[in-house]
């Protein structure tokens, strides 16, 4: 099984530079397209995981559906698919390099530990817009946190993560309580939780809801001593509502908040489009001085200028 060092050049092509990354599935690297001279991300398997016989076939099968599926993916906020490789030897994906932070550095470099409604509702709609290309797609993202969730320098949010480490750790009840379990059920949904199939987008919703609650107060809607007790209060605990947490916005804002984070995928907004409909009265007015701003630090308000509109559901 293939082995991954610094320095190592995977197809023949993509270098791998530095350690971006650790989990329990593998590693993403920050490396360089040694053939175009561009900087990439690789996310690699680790060799350990794939040696399991019980569950490699089926799991590299998956892994090399959906990493096509996200290849397809043509959406400003969802960062772009280059190449893969699902080999006996290596399983790896190959991505655009964001040059950012992720969404929790944001929050947590902000002033109490929030985001202002304009700029919480401007990350907010950026997501759903993200979601409702791969909503159309057939793609459930599943996986959807502060650390899946890169911030350009620009401002424009990307979504990371539509393919490798959600598939491999959904495929062997052994790998469910790895270190990454508890950053999964803070903002998973009670059907996600709860094992149902098939999941549709408005699983995607509820952790859109929680993020908005985490940007806007500081903290996610639920906290629990561990995960068990977390999942306990996403399938049961009334969610909490903004205004509860000490948090000024518009009613209609709150009211958003509030469903989107219902038990039921029923009673939550549609689709990410709708979502993205609700949030419009909520963005920040254009201010042509931040257009003209160069090299700006990381500011989820400078993507709506321009905003990228959802792709609407059929």
């Amino acid at each position: 099984m293939e082995q991954f060092a610094a320095g190592k050049v995977l197809r023949n092509r993509y270098r791998l530079d530095r350690i971006l990354g650790r989990g329990a599935m593998g590693h993403v690297w920050q490396g360089t397209d040694v053939y175009l001279e561009r900087p990439v991300a690789v996310k690699t398997v680790a060799a350990d995981l794939l040696a399991l016989p019980d569950w490699r076939r089926t799991a590299l099968a998956r892994f090399e559906r959906e990493a096509k599926a996200a290849a397809r993916l043509d959406h400003p906020n969802i960062t772009t698919v280059y190449d893969a490789a699902v080999t006996e030897d290596v399983c790896c994906l190959v991505m655009q390099l964001v040059d950012g932070t992720t969404l929790d550095n944001v929050i947590d470099c902000a002033d109490a530990g929030r985001l202002s409604v304009p700029a919480a509702v401007s990350v907010a709609a950026q997501l759903s817009a993200g979601l409702s290309a791969a909503h159309a797609a057939g793609l459930v993202h599943r996986d959807l946190k502060p650390q899946n969730v890169m911030v350009h320098t620009s401002g424009l949010v990307k979504i990371l993560d539509f393919g490798l480490v959600k598939v491999l750790s959904g495929t062997d009840p052994r790998l469910t309580m790895t270190g990454e379990t508890l950053g999964n059920v803070v903002y998973a949904s009670p059907e996600l939780l709860a094992g149902e199939q098939p999941l549709d987008g408005r699983s995607d919703l509820y952790a859109v809801g929680c993020l908005l609650h985490h940007m806007l107060t500081g903290l996610p809607p639920f906290q629990g001593q561990g995960p068990a007790e977390l999942v306990t209060q996403h399938l049961t605990a009334p969610p909490p509502r903004l205004e509860h947490r000490g948090v000024d916005a518009p009613a209609a804002l709150q009211d958003l908040v509030h469903a989107l984070l219902a038990k039921h995928p029923g009673d939550r907004p549609g689709s990410a489009a709708q979502v993205y409909a609700a949030l419009a009265p909520h963005l920040p007015a254009p201010d042509p001085a931040l257009a003209a701003r160069r090299t700006p630090p990381e500011d989820p308000q400078r993507p709506f200028l321009v905003p990228q509109g959802p792709i609407m559901p059929l």
